[in-house]
């Protein structure tokens, strides 16, 4: 970098520090590509990059002001990008035992109502499917939720649960199908449950 754009960038960063919202701009864009390689090696895999540079750009723009130093602007973006991914982790991380609680409460639930064998198989064969398709199916199979209702407790839209339930259903078929081909004992009258619901 030469002399002239070193010093309008160090410009540019004084004057997004006092609030000028078109210097902000212009740090932001020299800063993106930059962030964007910070989070994609510490983001976990179910989160989306756009997702993460949003959060970034929106505590940038809301914490500018607390940075002091100009030297240290680009640590500190360092570190609000790496704790964003981490948050989104952790998050993702809470969400995934949020719903094996929920299959393991499940299949308690099956056992005490006294749900057969073919039952138990079905749930298991559903523990199996990827967690955007199990959840919503066992909340509507075995909790008898409305897709509204689970849509408001995914947080996901109502026509995305609708989709993740058929293809669940669906993916829930095939492996029953695979597993008895392979020789496992799965009756008729559990795959119509998962058919019919």
């Amino acid at each position: 970098m030469n002399e002239q754009a070193l010093t309008e960038t160090r410009d540019e960063l004084a004057a997004a520090m006092r609030g000028n919202q078109d210097a902000l701009r212009a740090v932001w864009r020299s800063h993106r590509a930059w962030v964007a390689a910070i989070l994609l090696a510490h983001k976990p895999r179910e989160s989306e990059l756009e997702d993460l540079l949003q959060t970034v750009a929106l505590t940038l723009v809301r914490r500018i002001g607390d940075v002091r130093d100009e030297g240290a602007f680009r640590s500190w973006l360092r570190t609000v990008a790496i704790n964003v991914a981490r948050a989104a982790g952790r998050k993702q991380a809470t969400e995934r035992r949020a719903r094996l609680r929920l299959a393991d409460r499940c299949q308690v639930e099956c056992a005490e109502a006294g749900v057969g064998q073919d039952g138990r198989s079905m749930l298991d064969l559903a523990r199996q499917l990827p967690d955007g398709y199990s959840e919503p199916l066992l909340l509507r199979c075995v909790k008898g939720m409305s897709y509204r209702e689970i849509s408001k407790v995914l947080e996901l839209p109502e026509t995305t649960i609708e989709t993740r339930i058929a293809r669940g259903r669906r993916m829930l078929r095939e492996l029953a199908t695979r597993r008895e081909a392979a020789g496992g004992v799965e009756s008729g009258a559990a795959l119509e449950g998962v058919t019919d619901v």
